[in-house]
């Protein structure tokens, strides 16, 4: 008998213990489209679990890195049962966004892209959308991502985009051709989020591109029309350990793709593309931000005019120009200095200066031309950033970037979001 009180007394004494650092209930406040069990799904924090602070702090920066969440807080409260309560207190974005990239330069080429997005569809933070855009020729395409519809890890992605564009192709002693180019491109992936640090996409695509003459002196040779039915194979791998607070980040960051391309033919052959960009973000003071991105990109070294890599307004250098220069492999350092000037509740003001360089190998080219200053792009510049704290990625931004070297080109470069 004293035996069976003994065990009883001892089993209620590790009971009372177990409760004590226990969470009795997980509680979600200040949402209004982003559905409480969506988030609840995601969260690592779990009723009946033991209370840990550094898992609560994970589940806040996952929190802040979905796009409906613009800030998110949390606090402890002890029960009277000596359990615990963890309520999660977050700032929503608002997620329905319209896009809009102007591109001008100084040879008075002038590009834009029109968007529309929903990032947090039926309050999962699913996203759909599409865009319209003009680049000389009028280019489309349409989005969904779902990348938790599985399960918190798994999800899902499918895109149709039918790309129409001028495209100046480059051949020996630098002879310009312009060239009509439609690609048509059907994808679907697969989104795996190990955690929030590591992330990774599997997908298939098909496509069709045609190559079509505009204007310019052709070679002997070179084709007049062109056009294949690829299929590829695409990857990506995010690593993120960054931080951010509204306007501000802190951090770094990897992302890395690459594409292998089947059912090549004639100039448009078969090739593996791969690009990774590291991004390295630091605060500085109350109301600066240091940010960089290195972008490496490697190719196929086939002896082609129509090389992958592309210097671009949009894509790597401001103040370039659209598609000025192609190549097989690339290097480009951006890095700006983002200085608040202004702030007060949701709106800030931000100033911007910046430095793009970059350099390219010339399609069977060799790699020291990355090194050797032979295809060197420098352009440093400034510019300005409108910013509204509470709706997703609402960063409105003006660059003008100056070339710097002999035939260097300048321009105003406009866009949505940060430049990187």
């Amino acid at each position: 008998m004293k035996r069976t009180l003994l065990s009883l007394v001892l089993i209620l004494v590790l009971i009372d213990a177990y409760s004590q650092n226990t969470v009795s209930e997980l509680l979600v406040q200040g949402n209004k489209k982003t559905k409480s069990t969506f988030l609840k799904r995601l969260a690592l924090v779990k009723p009946g679990t033991a209370l840990d602070t550094l898992v609560i702090d994970a589940d806040i920066r996952r929190l802040k890195l979905l796009p409906s969440i613009a800030n998110a807080s949390y606090k402890v409260i002890l029960k009277e049962d000596k359990s615990y309560d963890v309520v999660y207190t977050l700032e929503e974005n608002f997620t329905i966004i319209p896009g809009l990239n102007i591109a001008t330069d100084n040879n008075g080429e002038f590009s834009y892209r029109l968007s529309l997005f929903e990032f947090n569809l039926l309050g999962s933070n699913q996203l759909i959308g599409g865009f319209y855009s003009k680049n000389v020729f009028d280019s489309y395409g349409a989005f969904w991502e779902a990348p938790y519809i599985f399960t918190r890890k798994l999800g899902i992605g499918i895109s149709y985009q039918n790309l129409v564009s001028q495209e100046p192709v480059f051949f020996e002693n630098d002879n310009q051709v312009d060239y009509r180019f439609d690609t048509k491109t059907f994808e679907t992936y697969l989104i795996y989020e190990h955690n929030f640090h590591n992330r990774f996409q599997l997908g298939f695509n098909v496509f069709k591109e045609e190559y079509s003459f505009l204007e310019g002196n052709v070679p002997d040779g070179a084709p007049t029309e062109l056009d294949a039915n690829k299929t590829a194979i695409v990857g990506e791998y995010e690593y993120n350990n960054i931080n951010i607070d509204y306007q501000y980040s802190q951090g770094f960051r990897s992302l890395l793709t690459y594409r292998f391309v089947s059912g090549g033919n004639d100039l448009l052959k078969n090739f593996f593309i791969g690009r990774n960009d590291f991004e390295y973000f630091k605060r500085i003071g109350e109301k600066g931000n240091f940010a960089n991105r290195l972008r490496l990109g490697f190719a196929t070294n086939d002896t082609t005019p129509f090389a992958p890599f592309a210097v671009d307004n949009q894509l790597n250098i401001r103040g370039a120009g659209n598609t000025i220069d192609r190549g097989t492999a690339s290097i480009v350092l951006n890095t700006e200095y983002r200085h608040t000037l202004y702030e007060r509740g949701w709106f800030v003001l931000q100033s911007n200066l910046f430095l793009d360089v970059g350099s390219w190998r010339n399609p069977g080219g060799d790699l020291k031309q990355l090194i050797d200053g032979s295809t060197i792009r420098f352009h440093p510049g400034a510019g300005i950033r409108f910013i509204h704290k509470r709706i997703f990625n609402a960063v409105f931004r003006l660059d003008y970037g100056y070339g710097i070297g002999d035939n260097a080109s300048r321009g105003i470069v406009f866009g949505i979001g940060q430049y990187f």
